[in-house]
């Protein structure tokens, strides 16, 4: 297997963290590039540690004509994508009926239209390539949706159906497209909850623990690697057994 470029968007947060690591421990001349558009500490630690393999760079995924500067930039450097991995997500839970609409579009901006432009950044370049992989990280409340999250929800809905569209439009171009479903996982958005809701999640998880970003990473890896290459269209949840 030769080097691969890899571009992960979301990458200041655990889990896109994990992932970037999961590709650097690939191989040794994996090419990583580190989409983020706020809060690049994290990122910016990362390129210090691996500075020849990782290379930040500024994306808001809502934006296209973002996507497409990210594109040339990354092409220009390194004449080809491998992997895309679509990480990025924004929450703003609350009730439907007292929802505002700003509110609404802001989730579905980042994590249901931020997919669709990087896809459509993405796709050029892996189908002149007649190769390519795209991996999404969706929720399991696309499959599980609870009461406050319609917002959040219905855009990872809008994902799964999305990647599998997508996977049948592309599968004869050498590129596959798969999605992620992970459950509780042990990131930034369960340092929030209180002691007690803590443990009413974990009591709906049948292992009895929250996952690790690892093994969401180690997942995400997995289907974008070269031997995963007749599974496309695929959802994998990454939950403990809840679902």
């Amino acid at each position: 297997m030769s080097q691969r470029v890899v571009l992960i968007t979301g990458a200041n947060g655990g889990l896109g963290q994990a992932i970037a690591r999961a590709f650097l421990d690939e191989r040794e001349d994996n090419a990583l590039w580190l989409g983020v558009h706020t809060r690049r500490d994290q990122v910016e630690r990362l390129v210090a540690e691996h500075p020849a393999r990782c290379r930040c760079v500024s994306l808001d995924v809502t934006d296209p004509s973002a996507w497409a500067r990210a594109m040339r930039e990354l092409t220009a450097a390194t004449g080809r994508l491998d992997v895309l991995v679509n990480n990025a997500g924004r929450q703003a839970d609350g009730l439907l009926g007292l929802m505002q609409p700003e509110a609404w579009r802001r989730v579905l901006g980042v994590n249901l239209e931020g997919v669709f432009h990087g896809c459509q950044a993405a796709l050029p370049t892996m189908i002149g390539q007649r190769s390519g992989r795209i991996v999404s990280v969706a929720s399991l409340s696309a499959l599980l949706a609870p009461a406050g999250q319609t917002s959040y929800a219905a855009a990872k809905a809008g994902v799964l159906a999305m990647t599998q569209a997508l996977a049948k439009e592309v599968a004869r171009l050498g590129i596959t497209v798969n999605a992620v479903c992970p459950g509780y996982v042990d990131t930034e958005a369960l340092a929030s909850l209180s002691e007690a809701q803590r443990q009413a999640a974990l009591a709906r998880v049948p292992m009895r623990r929250f996952g690790q970003p690892a093994e969401v990473a180690a997942a995400v890896r997995f289907l974008a690697c070269p031997a995963a290459g007749y599974i496309t269209g695929s959802i994998l949840k990454i939950d403990g057994g809840i679902l």
